[in-house]
């Protein structure tokens, strides 16, 4: 973690020679680029001396023939052809901006077409000219920086926290964030968990794609985890960004790996699906929470309206400003057959998708389809201040198509928030502000302070085993078993009927107004009640419940005129998920509120005869 966090600080303090000539949203044009460039001139280093003496052998041999072969010598899926590399373009000062972009011209295709996402070109004519005459100083700087040392982990690690700081010096919103690598390893044991033991066989090759895949931080880490749980297995990954400058990073970190960069797509995910015949074996993502979609909007409604269920957008449209539900809808497009194995889907969410949305609307339409059709199999709820740029709550969302047999018709709702005290968790003598020791404080099984803040990130989920963090949490959802962590309930629990109730109106006798021979409602008395579709019997067991039953226990015996409107009662779903963790907590006595009381007087006091006699 501290060669990643030196590296990137070495990689800011590029930022002084900006200063001045570029504003702090821009640094990003120059920084990102040239550390892309330098990551994958590090990279080749040690073979390019092989691939120029090899040029002219592979002279009269086709562009795609004479790729290959000098991809191969140079031991990646790309090469780099130039004289120049960083060393040498330091040694020419007089010639950096040309010899600069021979080097990025050397590139083959697949390598040259990343570095164009940047539109660095632009940069460099601006850093040459005379006015601000920095180019030199700044390809020197990153010429003294090594970044051969870093594996792909590392480096992503790198990519995130600059662009971190980007995000923090332009003000971007909340939801564009970056998803914290211990937040990724969770989702990749839970999503690989109930398949384990098919991953062990020899030569297995799965896919996995994320439709909003960032810098590839996701992809990265469930290629690493199947690699080390089986080092023959193979795990080809897909991706759609439309971010260019992520974009761009993603494509390098792919090719250093020697993964396929033709399955990383640029573009909106939602207007122009860059995969569009592929289906996936596992799928994860975390997309920006709280973005509207306005943009997309007409292409997104066209299909919606046109394709219905055959198109991607069926089940129905969230609110304009949250497209996570319409992210989940695609992903769910790429589900292979069950009886193909299925698919499973890991997807990060903030809380409005649990329950935004009344009966009929977009979300709860959407959240029926997917309950309905027994797709859901968990939510973790993970504990606040996980995320750089935001410090909200978020939860993980599971989906699986071909549940085991014990997991058919249920959602396992997982409380990783870390709020309750955990029984026989440890303690720990917690430091204030100057580092000295202030009193014993229970910690918890979920999450840890972090040493230091990384914008509002300021919590962390360890690596502990089977006890705490990322192993406990994936212990309690392989266990599948009910818990002070863990609630266990059917699909139906979930539902509910909206009901309209309505009054008659009266006139000033109090006689019922009649229309063709019903009463006439009073739109000022109407009403409306949501209706379980279970509720606990004596027994605490959960049991279906009716309309009927429900309004003549609940509803009749306050207004013994109402009824209800059955042409407007509409189904609902909603996930209530801190309604089914609470645990009510009696009121202090009032002689226990009487002595803290007592005794806050007490040291004012001793505090004041303190301050006068001095």
């Amino acid at each position: 973690m501290t060669l990643f966090q030196d590296k990137a600080n070495l990689i800011w303090e590029v930022a002084d020679l900006l200063r001045g000539d570029y504003k702090q949203s821009d640094y990003g044009k120059v920084i990102l680029p040239l550390t892309v460039l330098r990551r994958l001139d590090c990279v080749l280093a040690p073979t390019k001396q092989k691939v120029l003496d090899s040029l002219p052998k592979v002279e009269k041999l086709s562009d795609y023939a004479k790729d290959l072969t000098l991809n191969k010598i140079a031991g990646f899926n790309f090469h780099n052809r130039s004289r120049f590399d960083f060393e040498k373009m330091i040694a020419d000062p007089n010639h950096i901006a040309a010899n600069l972009r021979n080097h990025i011209n050397g590139y083959s295709a697949s390598a040259r077409e990343i570095i164009e996402y940047f539109s660095f070109d632009d940069q460099i004519e601006r850093m040459d000219d005379p006015k601000a005459d920095i180019l030199f100083q700044v390809v020197k700087k990153f010429g003294e920086i090594d970044l051969a040392d870093m594996d792909t982990m590392q480096m992503g690690y790198v990519f995130e926290d600059l662009i971190r700081r980007f995000a923090e010096q332009s003000n971007e919103t909340a939801g564009e964030h970056f998803t914290p690598r211990e937040v990724i390893k969770l989702m990749v044991n839970v999503l690989f968990n109930a398949d384990n033991q098919a991953l062990t066989q020899a030569g297995i090759v799965k896919t996995l794609y994320d439709p909003a895949c960032g810098t590839g931080g996701m992809l990265s880490i469930g290629e690493q985890h199947l690699t080390d749980f089986n080092p023959e297995a193979k795990l080809e990954v897909f991706g759609q960004e439309i971010n260019p400058e992520s974009y761009a990073i993603c494509k390098s970190d792919m090719l250093i790996k020697g993964q396929n960069p033709t399955n990383i797509k640029f573009g909106n995910t939602f207007t122009v699906d860059g995969l569009r015949e592929e289906k996936f074996d596992y799928m994860l993502s975390n997309p920006p929470f709280g973005v509207d979609w306005k943009k997309a909007s007409k292409i997104i409604k066209d299909e919606n309206e046109n394709l219905g269920f055959a198109g991607r957008f069926g089940a129905g449209l969230p609110r304009i400003n949250d497209g996570s539900l319409l992210f989940l809808q695609h992903m769910i497009s790429k589900m292979k057959a069950p009886d193909n194995g299925g698919s499973r889907i890991g997807i990060v969410f903030n809380g409005s998708p649990l329950f935004t949305g009344q009966a009929g609307s977009g979300e709860t339409n959407i959240r029926q389809w997917i309950i309905e059709n027994d797709w859901l199999e968990a939510i973790i709820a993970l504990p606040d201040q996980l995320f750089y740029n935001t410090g909200i709550s978020t939860y993980i969302w599971i989906l699986n198509n071909h549940k085991s047999q014990q997991r058919k018709g249920k959602i396992q709702l997982i409380n990783a928030t870390g709020t309750k005290d955990d029984v026989g968790a440890d303690t720990c003598v917690c430091p204030d502000d100057k580092g000295q020791p202030q009193g014993i404080a229970p910690t918890n099984r979920f999450w840890e302070k972090m040493p230091r803040s990384l914008g509002n990130k300021r919590k962390q989920i360890p690596e502990n085993g089977e006890n705490k963090g990322i192993g406990f949490i994936t212990k309690l959802y392989g266990d599948f078993v009910e818990s002070e962590f863990v609630k266990i309930l059917p699909n139906d629990f979930f539902g509910y009927h909206r009901i309209t109730v309505e009054q008659p109106q009266k006139d000033e006798d109090g006689n019922i107004i009649q229309s063709r021979g019903n009463p006439k409602p009073d739109t000022k008395l109407r009403d409306y009640e949501n209706i379980p579709f279970l509720q606990k019997d004596n027994n605490g067991k959960l049991i279906p419940q009716s309309i009927e039953e429900y309004f003549e226990r609940e509803v009749k015996p306050h207004l013994p005129d109402a009824w209800v409107d059955e042409t407007k009662t509409k189904t609902g779903y909603e996930i209530n998920f801190t309604k089914y963790f609470y645990e009510f907590k009696p009121l202090r006595s009032l002689a226990e509120i009487k002595t803290d009381i007592l005794a806050l007087e007490e040291s004012s006091l001793e505090l004041e005869k303190r301050v006068l006699e001095e």
